[in-house]
């Protein structure tokens, strides 16, 4: 008898592989089936980095845990969001205290931004950091103007307010003007606050254009 003849055959007629075969056909399976399932994945990859790009998911970054001041004379804002956050301090940071290293913040997002008079000013313990800005005809300006505040006063006035949005539905301020689902929040067309004071954690902005620039110390804050 042949060994043609001791060859098994399948139920539809054809011959089974041989032994030899096998092993590089069920490799060629497993390749196929390991590239199926990275496809997910790799979109999932391409997805996020879409998204950041556009602005849809904040990059993160660990604040230092020290406050500092902001104020300005004037501003002046189009596109404007607002919602509730938490700030995160890097693990084991000095200046967590009893905070867990957690800072609860309202952000502001504000899609273009004129300031004046900016001053800016962190205590780093007996001496002040200052910036100053805008103080001549050129006004401090911005795009994607982003802060986390604790604190914020003013004399605000607002066009086309709308109030008790779901943060993640916002559209006034940009992809970057919108926060959490579920998060309560507001929005307008454009926003004045004169007299601005904040305690800020965070700040960030696309463009910032600081005319007149003077960075010094001193012995009190802005």
């Amino acid at each position: 008898m042949t060994s043609a003849e001791h060859t098994p055959e399948r139920p539809d007629g054809a011959t089974a592989p041989d032994a030899k075969d096998a092993p590089a056909r069920r490799g060629r399976v497993r390749a196929r089936r390991a590239a199926v399932m990275a496809v997910p994945a790799t979109l999932a990859v391409a997805g996020l980095a879409i998204l950041t790009a556009e602005g849809a998911l904040g990059v993160q970054f660990a604040i230092s845990g020290m406050p500092f001041t902001v104020t300005a004379t004037e501003l002046n804002g189009t596109g404007f969001a607002q919602f509730g956050g938490l700030d995160e301090m890097a693990e084991g940071s000095p200046n967590a205290g009893d905070t867990g290293g957690q800072v609860l913040v309202v952000t502001s997002v504000i899609k273009n931004a004129t300031l004046s008079k900016l001053c800016q000013s962190v205590d780093l313990g007996g001496t002040n950091l200052i910036i100053r800005a805008g103080e001549g005809a050129q006004k401090v300006s911005a795009s994607d103007l982003t802060t986390d505040s604790t604190e914020l006063t003013g004399d605000a006035a607002f066009n086309n307010i709308e109030i008790g949005n779901d943060a993640s539905t916002l559209n006034k301020a940009g992809p970057k003007g919108r926060g959490p689902k579920g998060v309560f929040s507001q929005q307008s067309d454009t926003v004045h606050i004169g007299n601005l004071r904040q305690t800020n954690y965070a700040t960030t902005a696309g463009v910032f254009k600081l005319p007149g620039l003077k960075l010094g110390f001193s012995g009190s804050g802005c």
